[in-house]
């Protein structure tokens, strides 16, 4: 096996920093797409749909109560059925591959269902896909528990914003990681833009943009889990 067949464990991590910030964008799109295009959702931040659900249930707003309460409870199914599937392993291999591969096709469904049956029935179309959304981001947050980068979790950034101030120099810290916790949130702001944009032309235009990013994630890491087990074994 050449050389440039071959992926040294630093090389590794960075791949795997890079690709979970991937992932992280991905979600500021899904999310733009589930709060703007679906009915005040999200589907990755449950930050946000706890605190949304917990001033709906008051019945003093207007905000939706049965869509986000489903988004939460698949977020969860999803994220155990994730486990299952990739057990207990740390960093990547072949189970986190598959299961980013049966996260893409999740997507890719959701969008079809969007562009091609949200017309037809928009309250039930409209529920089944913040629920398909909310199941497939469990899924991905479960994964990237196991793939264990530091700080970038994919879809939330308070603790990543914690750590950045309390960590900096101005604090008293060292500044370790300010890059990719920085990236992380500028990352997911940035997904959220280009969600927001994707509705000005349909609506599951972001949900087909974050499966095909999807796609390139697991290409690349299961390139550079073979090239890091060619390492390993050469």
């Amino acid at each position: 096996m050449s050389v440039s067949h071959r992926l040294s464990r630093t090389d590794a991590d960075r791949l795997h920093v890079a690709l979970m910030l991937a992932l992280t964008f991905s979600t500021g799109v899904v999310d733009a797409v589930g709060y703007l295009g679906l009915d005040r959702v999200f589907t990755g931040n449950m930050t946000g749909n706890v605190v949304l659900l917990g001033m709906a249930l008051t019945g003093t707003t207007t905000l939706p109560i049965l869509r986000p309460l489903l988004a939460l409870g698949f977020f969860l199914v999803g994220a155990v059925a994730s486990s299952r599937i990739v057990k207990r392993d740390d960093g990547w291999s072949g189970r986190v591959t598959v299961t980013l591969w049966l996260i893409a096709g999740l997507l890719t469904a959701i969008a079809a269902v969007l562009a091609f049956a949200l017309h037809l029935d928009p309250e039930v179309f409209g529920t089944i896909a913040t629920s398909a959304l909310g199941f497939a981001m469990g899924m991905q947050a479960a994964l990237a528990r196991r793939v264990k980068v530091a700080d970038v979790t994919t879809v939330v950034v308070t603790s990543t914003l914690a750590g950045l101030a309390a960590d900096s120099r101005l604090a008293g810290g060292t500044g370790a990681l300010w890059v990719r916790r920085a990236l992380a949130v500028a990352l997911i702001s940035a997904g959220a833009a280009a969600g927001a944009l994707a509705l000005l032309v349909h609506v599951s235009l972001g949900v087909l943009v974050s499966a095909a990013i999807t796609v390139v994630v697991a290409s690349l890491g299961h390139t550079g889990h073979r090239a890091r087990a060619a390492t390993r074994a050469a």
